[in-house]
């Protein structure tokens, strides 16, 4: 465990949530995504926890937080984090998040505005039909292979295919997917490998995929915002963990 940190668990909106918290401040809530766990913000948890009260949260079947059967649209993720807040009595946070993170922090700001005092996301935008179209199962030689979103519409199997061969996928997403994987350490990958190397936490993690329909659906229901001129999207430096 970081110094200065602690592990703590909530039960909320019907499962049980693990987040890591520590340091004085606003309140900032951060969320990786797949296929990593709160490990994936342990370089930036220490340096933000000078400023901030900072609350890692695994989300809803990552970690070791519950990976129940149902419940991974980010509509419902994002009331799970919700009432986490609410538990630690926050009235109001800061909420960031990467990847599948920055689809449940999306999620929260838009049904919770009240409760979000700025939002931060990266490597992760809400899912619109713009992104479904960009997800083309057959790309070329060389192009970005999105090969998990497909796979995740095949119900069981990814858990059939993938149980106790988790590490392909951990260092196949660094080699292809990450700036710089080099700085992914042995240590990352293989605690990235354990946590999702069970066939329950592989149908949990592949769950968040499954519900992208719904997600679409979510968002285009959501107030349409008008960024600042000066916030445009940008891909982080480091992925998977580094």
């Amino acid at each position: 465990m970081l110094e200065g940190f602690e592990d703590r668990y909530a039960d909320v909106n019907g499962t049980r949530l693990h987040y890591v918290i520590g340091g004085e401040g606003e309140p900032l809530v951060l969320m990786d995504g797949f296929p990593l766990t709160w490990h994936g913000l342990h370089k930036i948890m220490t340096p933000l926890a000078t400023h901030f009260r900072v609350i890692a949260v695994d989300y809803r079947g990552q970690g070791e937080s519950d990976k129940p059967e149902g419940g991974y649209d980010k509509k419902n993720m994002a009331k799970d984090v919700y009432e986490l807040v609410r538990g630690l009595c926050h009235e109001q946070v800061n909420i960031a998040g990467g990847d599948i993170g920055a689809m449940v922090a999306y999620g929260f700001a838009a049904n919770y505005p009240q409760a979000t005092k700025r939002l931060a996301l990266w490597e992760g935008t809400p899912f619109s039909q713009i992104f479904q179209d960009f997800a083309k199962p057959f790309p070329r030689p060389g192009d970005l292979n999105l090969w998990i979103y497909p796979l995740s519409q095949v119900e069981g199997l990814p858990a059939k295919l993938l149980a106790g061969r988790f590490r392909h996928v951990i260092d196949w997403s660094a080699e292809h997917l990450a700036l710089h994987p080099e700085r992914i350490s042995e240590e990352s990958r293989a605690i990235y490998a354990q946590a999702y190397d069970t066939p329950e936490a592989l149908t949990a993690g592949f769950g968040v995929f499954h519900t992208f329909h719904q997600d679409v659906a979510d968002n285009d229901s959501y107030p349409r915002w008008r960024c600042p001129p000066w916030l445009s999207p940008i891909r982080a430096p480091t992925s998977c963990g580094q």
